[in-house]
């Protein structure tokens, strides 16, 4: 029986979980070659989790696993739609899934969003695990206050690290230049807003409860914000844990004495960040105070009752959501900012799919992306069974090899991959620190080559 070669673009956990699953498969047998724009796999697992999260980072154990078994390959430093095409990659192989993820941010629509100090959160989030698109972000952490837009654990993990001392910084694989401009940062208070109430944030327990731990933090919520406790009952187990944590903090009151405070201020939405002119530096948010009435199907929704609030700070943080980017030659819906699909058969297309964030948008937690991807690959293997690719001829693996060797002249493969892994992971060793993270291509290329 022969075997089946499949792509995957994108090296996150859906990409991993989609490959994991392939390589399961017997009938038909199927090899994987993932590529990624990046010399370093694991998405959003090395680039987005806050870096003082290690027990969810340590998924990437799995992805390890996976990439070790036979007929696994990762070719880094690859840009689909520049370095090759989504045509070039379908003539080459049976099947190709895109598992690219949703890589910029949803935007406020708002007045002086693009001022300086009003920053995205993905940016913001990238810069301090050193992602390398964003390492030369350099944002000025010289105000005492920020606003952070949002009420999910992004816009969480946002405020904490902001808040995080020193000593909790140098614990993490946090980026080395982001340590320096944290442990120089003049924040000293973060106010969370989000336009709906305690009830409908999208926070997780464990993100609340762990903002206790930090030391010389306090936390502060208006008790006029918060519900009565007649109707926790009424509410799921992990949204009633959410309000009662939030229901303590604002029966305790903040501690006058603390280095470092976090305001959380619901049924808030920003209306315009302010500042001098038209493109002067942040300096305050105007909110809509609003109230929340159910709509006819049942939804809660926020509306504006005409009050007003005004924020003084230097600093914004849009929190708002992640959205998906095109990628050339496959079909995509701008609004939703996935690729059309049934199933994660991409819609008007043979032998291509989709699974991740691309495909059901930004949802879920990192476990989500198996049950998604492993929905993919039933419906991928079916496809195969029945002679989808028409008897075309695949690419042999040296021919792929060759192919990409030509046209990526700083390619990365699985060795140069765990090569950097490696000296990563050695040169956090001495100061007792998951890894210390390489963050730019000539950086990665010199240690690849340098073996």
């Amino acid at each position: 029986m022969r075997t089946h070669a499949v792509a995957i673009v994108g090296s996150g956990p859906s990409g991993f979980y989609a490959a994991g699953a392939l390589l399961d498969s017997e009938d038909p047998p199927v090899r994987v070659d993932m590529y990624d724009r990046l010399a370093t796999p694991w998405g959003l697992v090395r680039a987005g989790v806050a870096p003082d999260h290690p027990k969810i980072k340590s998924v990437s154990n799995q992805y390890e696993k996976i990439a070790a078994r036979p007929g696994f390959r990762f070719f880094g430093h690859v840009h689909i739609g520049e370095d090759v095409t989504v045509d070039e990659l379908v003539e080459r192989y049976d099947a190709v899934i895109y598992a690219v993820g949703s890589q910029t941010e949803r935007r406020l629509g708002i007045e002086g969003e693009d001022r300086p100090g009003s920053l995205a959160s993905v940016d913001f989030v990238g810069w301090y695990n050193g992602h390398p698109d964003y390492v030369d972000l350099d944002p000025e952490l010289s105000a005492e206050r920020a606003v952070v837009i949002g009420a999910g654990n992004v816009a969480l993990d946002v405020a904490r690290m902001l808040l995080l001392g020193e000593a909790d910084l140098r614990a993490t694989d946090t980026a080395d230049h982001a340590i320096t401009s944290f442990v120089g940062s003049s924040v000293r208070e973060v106010v969370v807003c989000g336009r709906r109430g305690p009830v409908e944030a999208a926070f997780t327990t464990t993100e609340l409860r762990e903002l206790d731990e930090i030391d010389g933090l306090t936390t502060v919520v208006d008790p006029a914000q918060i519900p009565s406790a007649d109707g926790d009952a009424d509410l799921a187990k992990g949204t009633r844990r959410n309000v009662e944590i939030l229901r303590g903090w604002a029966e305790r009151g903040p501690d006058p004495d603390a280095e470092r405070r976090m305001e959380f201020r619901f049924l808030r939405s920003p209306l315009r960040i302010l500042g001098d002119g038209d493109d002067g530096p942040v300096t305050g948010v105007e909110l809509a105070v609003n109230r929340l009435e159910a709509s006819e199907d049942g939804r809660v929704r926020p509306v504006d009752t005409g009050d007003r609030e005004t924020v003084e700070c230097g600093l914004v943080f849009r929190a708002v959501g992640y959205k998906g980017v095109a990628l050339p030659g496959v079909p995509f819906d701008e609004g939703s900012g996935t690729i059309p699909h049934t199933e994660g058969r991409i819609e008007g297309r043979e032998r291509e799919y989709v699974v991740g964030w691309i495909k059901r948008g930004p949802t879920g937690i990192i476990g989500t992306n198996r049950k998604d991807a492993n929905e993919t690959v039933r419906h991928l293997l079916a496809d195969l069974a029945t002679g989808a690719r028409d008897g075309a001829s695949v690419a042999s693996a040296e021919e792929v090899e060759e192919w990409l060797s030509g046209r990526c002249a700083d390619l990365v493969d699985l060795d140069g991959w765990e090569a950097i892994d490696a000296h990563e992971r050695a040169a956090g060793e001495t100061g007792g620190r998951p890894r210390v993270k390489v963050t730019d291509r000539t950086s990665f290329m010199d240690l690849i080559r340098s073996r």
